[in-house]
């Protein structure tokens, strides 16, 4: 058996996929943007296998191209959609509606980034007191934004995601599980 080289494109059936192999115990299969398929395979498991593992998720592989499909065209549509300065705009009501929760523990209200995120809907930066939020927010609920919003707030008090954290946002609100839902 030959090795494959990482990333050596292969054919099966109608499905076009990358395969890597690496140190894995299990196959793996991964749709990831504009619908590419990726699979890492175990270095000495065949080719045959890996070919036939591919072909019998063939029907799953298709729905989850279709879903990378339709949130990539969502996604696409709010990021031509709204301006930086629109979005700084709609973020800023809420984070001014939601800093004076926290003002006896920051020195100043955090100031507000936009930008477009593929993997996050925000990024908290104590060090420097801002807040970055993802520009696909606008085309979220705004109660979804809101959890958003809090989320990072709340990071400046709990840098991670322990009970403490999640402790302050059921207190701050109550039903942030459900509005976390919203963005998926």
């Amino acid at each position: 058996m030959t090795a494959q080289k990482p990333g050596t494109q292969r054919t099966v059936g109608g499905i076009t996929y990358e395969l890597t192999r690496k140190r894995v115990k299990n196959l793996n299969l991964r749709v990831g943007e504009g619908g590419s398929v990726r699979v890492s395979a175990p270095a000495r498991t065949p080719l045959r296998e890996i070919d036939r593992f591919v072909a019998s998720h063939e029907a799953w592989i298709e729905q989850a191209q279709e879903r990378v499909r339709i949130r990539e065209e969502a996604a696409g549509q709010v990021q031509d959609s709204y301006t930086d300065e629109e979005c700084q705009r709609v973020f800023g009501e809420v984070s001014d509606r939601i800093y004076p929760l926290f003002a006896a523990y920051l020195p100043a209200q955090p100031a507000l980034r936009v930008r477009w995120m593929k993997s996050r809907w925000g990024v908290c930066h104590v060090a420097k007191n801002y807040i970055t939020l993802n520009k696909q927010l606008m085309g979220k609920p705004r109660a979804a934004l809101e959890y958003v919003v809090l989320h990072e707030y709340v990071h400046f008090l709990h840098p991670n995601h322990q009970a403490g954290f999640h402790a302050e946002m059921a207190r701050l609100m109550p039903d942030y599980l459900a509005r976390r839902a919203l963005l998926k």
